[in-house]
């Protein structure tokens, strides 16, 4: 057997791979592309940029596969499949976002928003109006508005990434200027469909419901109600709300209160009912073609950073860890998970299933939901929800019993963190990754990287560090593991995704991602 000239390289086999460097300087974006280096885009010069506080320096993405999936389904009639996701696939460098990817189709909201706000009168319309308007335009109810409405989640210069690794998806969009900065990790299960579906509508739905939060707090003055922080039922007294006054500093008072905090909690967790919603709706609409879309499901985990205010959402497994400096005298670092584990190995999670369901024995069987599923919250998976999805599943597929559903919740686990000096970075990642380390493993190994490459790519190390791990559990070389086509490679390790974000303007790296 003739050797292979080639020693295999894990990091080649990474199916998402990209990098972000803050300028605070002079208000420049460095956009690493590995491939086109004097391609547009690389530095891109902002001359409004405004002198501010750096809410992040720099980060980095990374993705490995080990599930083998079909390509893009016609789900939502093509829309997803054939316009938004190739233009999100594998890329290896944030590039400008001119506009929402995913409501090319949709401009007539845009148009019909500004001049609802521009009337002669100069007054707005109310937020109902807004409401209704939105949905009018995107079947069957959910109501996203162009991303640029909102003055959060706005900038001269926002940039994405994203992509997909199996059945995780990725997104990353920023806004150096304004200072923010979103993330998304979709794990996707048995299909691609419903992480795909939150790759396209999440970031578009989260933009308009904090545009409805901006809306109502400058006009109320104080966003959510000291007494309640529910969107719902300011949207519902907005139009009753006679006494009404602005702030006298409305961006910096505004955003930096803690009514507007738990608002933003408030509008992830919307914004995620609206896509959990409209993806439930077009699966009764295709089921009967395609029951399987009945099981097809995902994790979410979903981080904002706007200032020093850092937001969490996670549905499911995946997580948020929080390095951050410890009170001992070495000034060694600890990691913080902001997120909940949402699986049958968190006994709390199983409680709460065993009390929802008193006259179901058969409520968790074999360490599985209905005896199916370890999850205990998840996007989709519709047939542990409703007993029609489950009626379109045939034989062993369907689950039997299904007396008193729904089974597996939708309800997120949000948490609000206010980054200090103290935070150095925070490492989001699918469960893939904690497989294999702890959080203070990983802690340990991105910390000990950028100590010793300050240029280098924490998070493209850490997936690598996971392909050398599970080569050695499964008694392979890497060259070995890496040389197992996806799907069988499954068997010795997930899907992974991680995201590195270094927090503050004090750890920067000069490079992120180039190589591929």
């Amino acid at each position: 057997m003739q050797a292979s000239e080639e020693v295999l390289d894990p990091s080649r086999e990474l199916s998402v791979s990209f990098g972000y460097q803050c300028n605070t300087n002079h208000g420049n974006a460095s956009l690493f592309n590995p491939d086109f280096e004097s391609s547009e885009g690389i530095l891109i010069e902002n001359p409004n940029f405004r002198t501010r506080s750096g809410s992040f320096s720099c980060l980095s993405g990374a993705a490995l596969s080990a599930n083998a999936t079909l390509a893009n389904t016609n789900i939502c009639n093509g829309l997803i499949g054939e316009e938004i996701l190739p233009g999100l696939d594998s890329p290896k460098s944030f590039r400008r976002m001119a506009s929402s990817p995913s409501l090319s189709r949709l401009d007539m909201l845009s148009s019909s928003s500004q001049s609802s706000q521009t009337t002669m009168g100069g007054s707005l319309s109310t937020e109902n109006d807004l409401v209704e308007s939105g949905r009018s335009l995107w079947m069957p109810r959910s109501a996203p508005t162009q991303i640029e409405s909102s003055s959060l989640l706005n900038g001269m210069d926002v940039q994405m990434a994203g992509g997909a690794a199996g059945e995780d998806r990725v997104q990353a969009v920023c806004s150096e200027e304004n200072g923010w900065l979103f993330c998304g990790i979709y794990d996707g299960f048995n299909g691609r469909d419903a992480a795909d579906f939150l790759a396209g509508t999440l970031y578009e739905n989260i933009g308009f419901y904090l545009h409805l939060l901006e809306w109502r707090s400058k006009q109320h003055g104080h966003g959510p109600t000291k007494t309640s922080s529910s969107l719902s039922t300011e949207i519902e007294s907005c139009n009753k709300e006679k006494d009404c006054h602005s702030f006298p500093n409305p961006t910096e008072t505004l955003f930096s209160s803690e009514p507007f905090r738990q608002g933003v909690i408030e509008c992830l967790c919307r914004a995620l009912a609206q896509a959990e919603n409209d993806f439930m709706f077009m699966v009764e609409q295709e089921m009967e073609d395609r029951p399987d879309l009945v099981s097809v499901g995902a994790c979410v985990l979903a981080v904002l950073l706007h200032g020093n205010n850092l937001y969490t959402l996670n549905l499911g497994d995946s997580r948020a860890v929080l390095a951050t400096c410890s009170s001992r005298e070495d000034g060694s670092l600890k990691a913080i998970q902001l997120t909940e584990t949402h699986t049958v190995d968190n006994e709390l999670e199983v409680q709460k299933v065993l009390a929802d369901h008193p006259d179901d024995p058969l409520a968790i069987v074999g360490g599985r939901v209905k005896g199916k599923l370890k999850l205990t919250r998840a996007f989709g998976v519709g047939y542990l929800k409703k007993s029609k999805m489950n009626d379109a599943l045939m034989g062993i597929l369907r689950v039997r019993n299904l007396s008193s559903p729904p089974y597996v919740y939708t309800h997120p686990f949000t948490k609000s963190h206010r980054v200090s000096e103290n935070d150095p970075f925070v490492v989001l990642g699918s469960d893939g990754l904690f497989d294999f380390f702890s959080n203070d493993e990983v802690v340990e190994l991105v910390y000990s990287f950028t100590q010793a490459n300050p240029s280098g790519d924490p998070a493209k190390h850490l997936v690598e560090q996971l392909v050398q791990r599970a080569a050695e559990n499964a008694g392979f070389s890497i060259e070995e593991l890496m040389r197992i086509p996806v799907g069988r490679r499954r068997k010795y390790h997930d899907d992974v995704t991680v995201i590195v974000i270094m927090l503050g303007n004090k750890q920067r790296m000069s490079t992120a991602s180039t190589s591929f």
